[in-house]
């Protein structure tokens, strides 16, 4: 289980630039930098909550998803706290979806949301939810092949579903790759093919993507990196010293 949740710690790279209100702004700008003061995602559900119920537009309806998943992956510290903030997030993103169900972000979000909230009951609790985790994210590839956050989703979704269910270590490879060719400072995708190499015997390849993580100069989320990628890529080290 807390494989399949490390697998799935799927944060996008920054989104394309919106008409920002205030509260979309400053999500904006603390994003990349929630390290430095993780009580701003607390304060900036609360406005986007608030901004949400003023003027439900696109751009506040993702920016409150988003900060929701950035919630329940870092602030939350239950299981009944995390699936709060992922149903939220996956409620809101429905709407931004009804909305413009065009947009590649807006597909992504409801994707997101959606997979970690059914992860967080259970993998085989939560099986049911597939179609519209994976319906969602080839929705925003369709849309826009170049928004690499669908790419870590999809990667993800092919290693953490049972292979019955039509899980997949080749197709997750390949869509983890894909991905990185679009941005190669992603470092969570970079941790997501890691960890398929490793689930796939490939322990020297494991190794040198974690490797890279723990080098990277320039994370495409420096915040992101540093609560979540470097613990993960040392973690996937620590398991496969040893190993043939």
């Amino acid at each position: 289980m807390r494989a399949l949740l490390s697998a799935l710690l799927l944060v996008a790279a920054a989104l394309p630039a919106w008409a920002e209100s205030p509260p979309v702004a400053e999500l904006r700008y603390w994003e990349t930098r929630y390290h430095e003061n993780a009580q701003k995602i607390d304060e900036l559900r609360s406005a986007l909550e608030q901004a949400a119920q003023k003027n439900p537009d696109l751009e506040t309806l993702l920016a409150l998803s988003q900060v929701c998943f950035m919630y329940g992956d870092v602030r939350a510290k239950t299981p009944e706290e995390k699936m709060e903030a992922y149903d939220r997030g996956r409620q809101i993103a429905k709407r931004a979806v009804e909305l413009a169900p065009k947009s590649a972000p807006a597909q992504f979000w409801y994707g997101t949301n959606t997979g970690r909230w059914g992860q967080t009951k259970g993998v085989m609790r939560s099986l049911f939810l597939l179609p519209t985790v994976k319906g969602a994210m080839e929705t925003a590839l369709h849309l826009d092949p170049s928004y690499a956050p669908a790419y870590a989703l999809g990667g993800s979704i092919y290693y953490a579903v049972p292979e019955f269910a039509g899980g997949d270590l080749d197709r997750s490879e390949a869509l983890f790759r894909k991905g990185l060719e679009l941005d190669p400072h992603y470092t969570n995708m970079r941790v997501g093919l890691a960890r398929t190499l490793s689930k796939k015997g490939r322990t020297a390849d494991a190794r040198r993507e974690a490797m890279a993580v723990l080098d990277e100069t320039a994370p495409s989320n420096r915040a992101d990196w540093i609560v979540k990628d470097v613990p993960l890529a040392k973690a996937i080290l620590d398991q496969t010293t040893g190993r043939p």
